[in-house]
């Protein structure tokens, strides 16, 4: 097995840099891990062999507001519960079930469109998760506290909160964080993908970076060629081997909305106003569940709201290789029209003063990446979108078209295994898994059982 990799180094957006000052680790995209410890293939793989360390901080998530207190989201279902108020049993009745079931409910979501194995599992999510995110914090709690939460939660789709099926990324992440946590990974989330690369060199296969491929017709002759690219670069490189009618299809694929990031190089730690947040490597910034209803509405329709929801990762906090002694990193994105030429650097800090009174004056250095400079470090990134495309319902499933094997292509050895494909984006390995089962059941169908990836990396 060769994988061909355009830049100098393997992982995409699970990558890390010194983006600032020397001594200071940036995660470049992907920060906090959830879907790595929840991912059906990732949890099969011995990456702590392999140099991979994941810290926990003791909360997942923090969630501040204007009154200087903080929500959390615990581990525990009953520890979060007991800091919202009136919806502590309505919290218990939504999250408990999901939290204790996540096992089988996280491979049933993390897969193709398919007969559930588990179908009461994902009945029981399907009930709220195809909802809008806004439906269901306003008819499930009656506080703003567990209705904030949600919809931070929630705002990880990049959709607005009205449209479904926003609710179902927040209930995917609030289960993780109480099933399997947020982690963040020791020295970078560069661990991650080092650790996958060292396993496939274990495993017998190469890694060529450094070299972009233009065309097929460079690649050295192959039984099967997985594409960890989006439909524009598909068609580029592939084109030729495509029919018209796939052609048009992939054509057609919708890219999302763009993420505008920032990283900091910090003389302390972030100055929260809720001591609560020092708790958590993932802060979400937004106020009430009104606040960031308007913010992500503001982004799907084309402006840029003076207000953003705002995700922000403090890894420093808990991994001390990430800066040097008594100094900390920041990391944070908001969301944006696709292809915006706005920069939002004010806007982001402006939120992280309103709940971290003086953060500005902690800052050494930033990086400011909008969404172009996402596009030029990464082509998949199209317009700034970090998912591989918008993961509405339409396009949830059914990607990048419409197909009993989305990942197989109309081209015989031709496969995809981007984000581009379901279950979409996010660090959980799954679009690649699906790809080469896909792959073997069609190229290698005499092979069965658990020896068939090695023995086909063999062939």
């Amino acid at each position: 097995m060769l994988v061909i990799e355009a830049a100098p180094t393997v992982g995409g957006g699970t990558r890390s840099a010194a983006l600032t000052l020397p001594g200071f680790v940036h995660d470049v995209c992907s920060a906090i891990h959830p879907l790595a410890v929840g991912s059906p293939f990732l949890r099969t793989l011995d990456l702590h062999e392999h140099g991979l360390q994941l810290i926990h901080p003791p909360a997942p998530l923090a969630h501040p507001l204007d009154d200087g207190s903080a929500v959390v989201l615990e581990r525990s279902v009953d520890e979060t519960a007991a800091g919202l108020g009136p919806d502590a049993g309505a919290w218990r009745a939504l999250l408990g079930p999901l939290a204790q079931g996540a096992q089988p409910l996280t491979e049933g979501l993390l897969a193709p469109l398919r007969i559930p194995r588990h179908p009461l599992a994902m009945a029981r999510f399907a009930r709220h998760g195809v909802r809008p995110a806004a439906s269901v914090a306003r008819s499930l709690f009656e506080g703003e506290r567990a209705r904030a939460l949600f919809a931070g939660l929630a705002g990880h789709s990049m959709l607005s909160l009205e449209a479904p099926p926003s609710a179902s990324f927040g209930l995917v992440l609030g289960m993780l964080g109480h099933a399997v946590g947020w982690p963040v990974a020791r020295g970078g989330s560069q661990a991650i993908a080092d650790a996958l690369a060292s396993h496939l060199r274990a495993l017998g296969g190469e890694i060529e970076c450094g070299r972009e491929v233009a065309s097929l017709d460079e690649l050295p002759p192959a039984r099967a060629i997985l594409l960890d690219l989006t439909p524009r670069q598909v068609l580029r490189v592939a084109g030729a081997r495509l029919p018209p009618v796939y052609r048009r299809r992939l054509a057609a694929y919708r890219y999302g909305a763009a993420a505008f990031k920032v990283d900091w190089a910090l003389d302390g730690p972030i100055p929260w106003r809720a001591p609560e947040c020092a708790r958590a490597a993932t802060v979400h910034l937004g106020g009430t569940l009104d606040e960031i209803i308007v913010s992500e509405r503001t982004m799907t329709r084309g402006e840029h709201a003076p207000r953003p929801y705002v995700l922000v990762a403090q890894q420093s906090l808990f991994d001390d290789s990430r800066a040097p002694a008594g100094q900390h990193t920041a990391w944070a994105y908001c969301h944006v029209p696709n292809g915006s030429t706005v920069d939002m650097t004010d806007a982001i800090e402006s939120q992280l003063e309103r709940f971290a009174p003086g953060f500005r004056d902690r800052v050494l250095a930033r990086s400011v990446r909008g969404p172009a400079e996402l596009e030029r470090y990464d082509a998949n990134c199209v317009g700034g979108d970090i998912n591989g495309g918008a993961q509405d319902l339409r396009q949830l499933f059914a990607r990048p078209v419409a197909r009993i094997v989305p990942y197989a292509t109309p081209a015989r050895g031709l496969y995809l295994c981007s984000s581009s494909t379901p279950p979409g984006g996010g660090v959980h390995g799954m679009c690649g898994w699906h790809a080469a089962q896909a792959a073997l059941a069609r190229e290698w169908p005499q092979r069965r059982g658990v020896g068939r990836l090695r023995s086909a990396m063999r062939s």
